[in-house]
């Protein structure tokens, strides 16, 4: 099927799914995370028919074999074997690739639901992905519908479900849990329900590392709401504003903490079982091949792809460029909550991250960006060239990162 023919089809997909009184809105969105699902389990079986000598089976897998590569291998090892109770080393003393890099409440479930229904763990695994991607396209319309009309809403879930990363909310990987914990998160913070974000960002604190950047927002969030009442007690609001009560900024200080003490769990937790203070920290590192140095690597990388003089401003460069974007219409009208979770996100990306292919699988926590998109134009035409371009890189992403093909020097890139 020709990309073009694909977009024309889903479009009317959305057109059907948008007429008002048509079907109930939970029904419209996952109409169109299963329809979106099922284009991605296409493109992975096309892909699938192309994979040649791999290091986990032979070659032209069935589709069930071909997504259960890469990290899904890790968490299925989790299922079956729990944690190691100390780093493994290699003769010379350094840390080995090892299962604490993954966090535990995703291959918990896993194991689970594979205890109660004897289905084997990947397959357990794969089934909570893929609904925990369902319940993650319906927070995040409802988030949606905070900020724009039911048409507008759904076009954003579409243009979330059909990301070019998508295909991962249908692989046994956390990313699909991930994103329903956080998507639940940031609704509640919108609606000022702090107490009852708590017990959720906890979990979500487990599931994978967004503990960092939450609480960053979150306590941003506090200080402009802080900054926001006192404006309203000085006159300088409109009078329909409601600023924050005492016991909601008590409230969304104590989440702020809730969120801090999150993010630390995980280390904590891997420091208790192996004795070692940096285990997490140092069990992430093998995979990058170098010491964490805030920064660094983005520089790195930009010498690396452009120059050494191009390469230094390149950051620079990339953060302006964001800035102005983040400062734009569409995505203004997002409101405080969501601009400042993707501005800490993308912060918390710059300082911690390691850049490198796996970088375009970590943008999918930025989804609120997707109604930005939706928000720029009401144009068919528009919404259906972004859907065929998120459509035809989906195709890149998978046949380029997720196929495995050996490097000259060795490896692959990794999705």
């Amino acid at each position: 099927m020709s990309p073009g023919l694909n977009g024309v089809l889903w479009e009317r997909v959305v057109s059907a799914a948008g007429r008002a009184g048509r079907w109930p809105w939970w029904v419209q969105v996952g109409g169109v995370y299963i329809a979106a699902r099922l284009v991605s389990a296409c493109i992975f079986m096309a892909a699938a028919l192309q994979q040649g000598v791999n290091p986990w089976f032979p070659p032209r897998p069935d589709y069930w074999n071909f997504i259960n590569i890469w990290d899904a291998r890790w968490y299925t090892e989790v299922v079956r074997n729990g944690y190691p109770p100390a780093l493994p080393l290699d003769s010379f003393g350094n840390v080995k690739e090892n299962a604490w890099a993954f966090y535990p409440l995703f291959p918990l479930l896993g194991r689970a639901l594979s205890t109660m229904t004897g289905l084997d763990p990947a397959l357990s695994l794969t089934f909570i992905a893929m609904v925990a991607g369902l319940g993650a396209s319906l927070a995040v319309y409802r988030i949606f519908r905070q900020k724009a009309a039911h048409g507008t809403a759904l076009w954003g879930v579409v243009f979330f479900a059909t990301f070019p990363v998508s295909g991962v909310l249908q692989v046994p990987y956390a990313e699909s849990l991930n994103l329903l914990l956080l998507a639940c998160a940031l609704l509640l913070v919108m609606r000022r329900r702090y107490l009852w974000a708590m017990p959720v960002v906890a979990l979500m604190c487990l599931s994978r590392p967004t503990g960092v950047p939450f609480a960053a927002m979150v306590a941003g969030l506090f200080v402009y709401r802080l900054f926001q009442r006192r404006r309203h007690a000085d006159g300088h609001t409109v009078q329909a504003f409601v600023p924050h009560s005492i016991r909601e900024l008590g409230s969304l200080a104590g989440l702020a903490v809730v969120s801090a003490l999150g993010a630390l769990m995980w280390p904590a937790i891997a420091w208790a079982v192996t004795g070692d203070p940096a285990a997490y920290t140092k069990t992430e590192t093998v995979w990058r091949g170098q010491e964490l140095v805030p920064f660094k690597p983005w520089f790195d990388m930009g010498i690396q792809l452009f120059g050494p003089v191009l390469g230094i401003m390149a950051p620079f460069v990339f953060v302006a460029a964001f800035g102005l974007f983040m400062n734009s219409v569409p995505v203004r009208a997002l409101g405080a909550e969501l601009r400042l979770w993707c501005i800490c996100y993308l912060g918390y990306l710059l300082v911690f991250l390691h850049p490198q292919t796996s970088t375009f699988r970590m943008l999918l926590p930025l989804f609120p960006l997707a109604l930005g998109a939706a928000l720029v134009s009401r144009s068919r035409a528009y919404r259906g060239a972004v859907l065929t371009m998120f459509l035809l890189l989906q195709i890149v992403w998978i046949v380029w990162l997720w196929a495995w093909a050996q490097l000259p020097g060795g490896g692959d890139y990794p999705p």
